[in-house]
């Protein structure tokens, strides 16, 4: 076709028979041809010429009419036929290009470049908040890097996993640099705000502080200090969340005759966990592969102790060498899988019942709600499938999950349980097999169960790649029903082999039931609801009732021909040591009474996301930091907090001065009997330190107006309506009080303009 036009009429003639086939399926007499995939328009001249040749030959044809157009354009053409259309209300997960080709592997691939982004951006919507605490300065560190890493971070080639290595570690980079920058501004900021409540736009505050980046494998210099006589360590918490919040924090800390005050100078209780070999390991390697450098000797301890930390605050407490009784050390119990013995471990409403002899199997029992469930916590791996020199061709891949065979992975018979018991938490710490750990923890206070787990390097010397889940069995009967989270918003029914909008052929029936996991996912009985929260993006199912089931990584030797022309076989060198990549995660589970998860599913879900800030600093006795720092504060207003089914998702001070501000109703339409309901927020308690002059309500990306966009809005035609079925909204905002009303599921957006007069920001608690 670039020499002669001697195929012309054949290309009319294949063009007209594809647009004939796809109309005979569209409404209206207008269809979309997306022009173009990944790559093509590097050739951008060649595309053109051709395409100008071919719609001006089929145009001369007149059996049909080609154009360039736009989504608008489009939009608006099938608006003007005034046709009625059907409402869609699920997904189109998951998706398969062929019969055995379901993209449902990226849903897990790259496990630990997902959690970093989820980290990430925790700690972005965090450090925003104390940007705008504190008075946006024109010099200095700013949230500006982070934000552009996370950014590019959300392309469909980047947190899916489905790019080549090098690209992967030119994101992780990014999103480094744009921590760095935004540590320093979090650290600044904080300091700031001890300092002094008031907004003044401080620009060098003496207070040091310091943050663990890394403290998930146990390595956090800032804490692990001799406290010498005199010396003591403080630690200020800070919480993003609109609600007060009590957890147990842990660090690790190298000598055991500690002891922890409150920001009101009242010791609290603490416990000491002795540190696993498992953590040592990863800890001696992975800092090294960060920082390049061995780091001294791992700490003895990890510390743990409630925190209390009221809305948009923090709170400051104290670590210092105990005179005479301190931390309370844990008891340490070690059972052997020869022994037929039993033990619990939870000391509040919630406990679980390990059997020996059934070392998988645990008895869950919440004597507050009276739920009792036999609990199964298993691992197996798929092997990737090698379709090299089969009929259908087909590999396990970063997009595809193909897997060819199920292998359940027995726990190691010789290795024994390890036990922890004190008065903050409960741990059990179990070698799964060579390349798989797993703590069980159970809190003080808390009604549900934290599983961590430590996945690799999985080993490929058999030549076969592997997909490893885990799986929580229940014996509940859910009848091949299970819901998981749109986006951590809505929760999708799903049922096991099946699709709403067609006939589903069975394939795949692993692949073709997992689906995206941001939040968790749950399924039901006609008693029970059993959830499960998940720490970052991750595929998963429930392929049988009762069970829910979670892949955790992944380690393929084949490319799956998506385009990644590269197998997802990551792994981590120091110096001439090169391993597999360990994934380490968490996930948690709770049973509740039929109707009464929704509340744990949403606040706790929100806590994950943006977990408690440490910041770091030392001080001496002739340091009185009780009387000439602020040890506690909220940036609302003491006598307020955000509805419980309210989030702020963000909080930031523009370049002009003026404040984003996005609010976001946490729970569906008729999810939870109390929560499910029209909530409102007074932004004069919510920011009580500035007077607000303006309120602009804005489109959800903030780019225009609301009311411009609702007039640019289409009111399409529904099939099978009577009548237009208003959507749930919240009213317009009063400018004089200052209430914003959210209806379920919905999300506002604002700017406000303050007066430039300052007042008090902080109420010092």
């Amino acid at each position: 076709m670039q020499l002669f036009d001697y195929n012309v009429q054949d290309r009319v003639n294949d063009f007209v028979a594809a647009a004939l086939l796809q109309a005979n399926i569209t409404r209206t007499n207008h269809i979309m041809w997306t022009m173009g995939t990944d790559f093509k328009y590097q050739y951008a001249h060649t595309w053109f010429r051709q395409l100008d040749k071919l719609i001006h030959y089929v145009n001369m044809d007149g059996r049909v009419n080609a154009l360039y157009s736009t989504p608008s354009i489009y939009t608006d053409a099938k608006y003007a036929t005034n046709e009625s259309w059907p409402i869609k209300t699920d997904d189109f997960f998951p998706y398969a290009d062929r019969a055995n080709g379901y993209w449902t592997g990226y849903f897990t691939s790259r496990p630990a470049i997902k959690r970093y982004v989820r980290l990430m951006s925790g700690y972005y919507l965090a450090a925003r908040q104390l940007e705008f605490f504190r008075g946006r300065v024109n010099s200095g560190p700013n949230t500006d890097s982070l934000a552009d890493a996370l950014a590019i971070a959300q392309h469909h080639d980047a947190v899916t996993g489905t790019e080549k290595q090098h690209v992967a570690n030119d994101y992780s980079k990014r999103l480094s640099i744009g921590y760095k920058e935004a540590e320093e501004l979090v650290s600044s900021s904080l300091a700031c705000l001890v300092e002094s409540p008031l907004l003044t736009r401080c620009q060098n505050p003496v207070t040091k502080f310091q943050q663990c980046p890394l403290l998930n494998i146990s390595y956090c210099p800032a804490s692990e200090v001799d406290l010498v006589q005199g010396k003591n360590l403080v630690i200020v918490v800070y919480n993003s969340l609109g609600w007060r919040r009590n957890e147990v924090i842990r660090i690790p800390v190298i000598e055991a005759n500690v002891r922890v005050h409150d920001s009101n100078g009242i010791e609290i209780e603490s416990q000491l966990l002795p540190q696993a070999e498992k953590y040592v390991d990863l800890r001696n390697y992975y800092v090294k592969a960060y920082l390049g450098q061995t780091p001294p000797k791992a700490p003895k301890y990890w510390l743990a102790f409630t925190v209390s930390v009221p809305p948009l605050g923090f709170s400051t407490y104290t670590v210092s060498t105990a005179k005479r009784t301190g931390s309370t050390r844990s008891s340490v119990d070690i059972y052997k899988s020869s022994e037929k013995s039993k033990f619990d471990v939870g000391q509040g409403n919630l406990k679980l019942t390990f059997s020996m002899d059934q070392e998988k199997c645990t008895n869950y029992v919440n004597i507050r709600n009276l739920v009792e469930e036999q609990v199964e916590l298993s691992y197996l791996y798929y092997s990737g499938y090698n379709g090299t020199n089969q009929k259908d061709p087909q590999n396990s891949g970063a997009y595809i999950f193909r897997p060819n065979g199920t292998h359940p992975i027995n726990h190691e018979k010789k290795v024994p349980l390890t036990v922890l018991h004190g008065p903050v938490l409960d741990e059990v710490h179990q070698q799964i097999n060579p390349w798989i750990y797993q703590i069980t923890r159970l809190y003080k206070g808390k009604e549900h169960v934290e599983v961590e787990f430590i996945v690799g390097p999985i080993p490929i010397e058999d030549g076969i790649g592997k997909e490893v889940a885990t799986r929580i069995s229940t014996t509940m009967e859910t009848n091949n029903m299970f819901y998981t989270d749109s986006n951590g918003r809505d929760f999708i029914k799903r049922i096991r082999d099946y699709r709403t909008d067609w006939d589903l052929e069975v394939n795949q029936p692993a692949a073709g039931n997992y689906y995206p996991i941001n939040l968790g996912i749950y399924t039901e009985d006609n008693k029970t609801e059993f959830s499960v929260l998940v720490d970052r993006a991750i595929g998963g199912s429930s392929l049988q009732d009762g069970q829910i089931e979670l892949m955790v990584h992944r380690r393929l030797l084949l490319d799956d021909s998506r385009g990644v022309d590269e197998a997802l076989n990551e792994t981590d060198c120091v110096g001439d040591d090169c391993r597999g990549l360990t994934v380490q995660g968490k996930f948690y589970y709770r049973i509740d009474p039929l109707g009464e998860g929704a509340k744990w599913r949403r606040t706790f879900g929100q806590e994950i996301y943006s977990p408690l800030l440490l910041a770091f600093a030392e001080k001496d006795d002739k340091d009185d930091w009780m009387n000439s720092r602020v040890l506690t504060f909220s940036g609302i207003d003491s006598s307020y907090a955000l509805p419980d089914n309210i989030a702020i998702i963000t909080l930031q001070e523009l370049d002009d001065g003026t404040v984003l501000l996005r609010l976001a109703h946490l729970y569906e339409i008729e999810e939870d009997k109390d929560l499910s309901v029209i909530a409102t927020v007074e932004l004069k308690k919510l920011l009580p330190g500035r007077k607000i002059k303006e309120v602009k309500e804005m489109s959800l990306s903030a780019n225009q107006e609301r009311t411009e966009m609702e007039k640019k809005r289409l009111a399409w035609k529904v099939e099978g309506s009577s009548g237009s079925k208003q959507v749930s909204r919240g009213g317009p905002v009063d400018p004089k009080e200052l209430n914003v009303e959210l209806a379920p599921m919905e999300i506002r957006t604002f700017i406000l303009d303050f007066d430039d007069v300052s007042n008090q920001l902080f109420d010092a608690l």
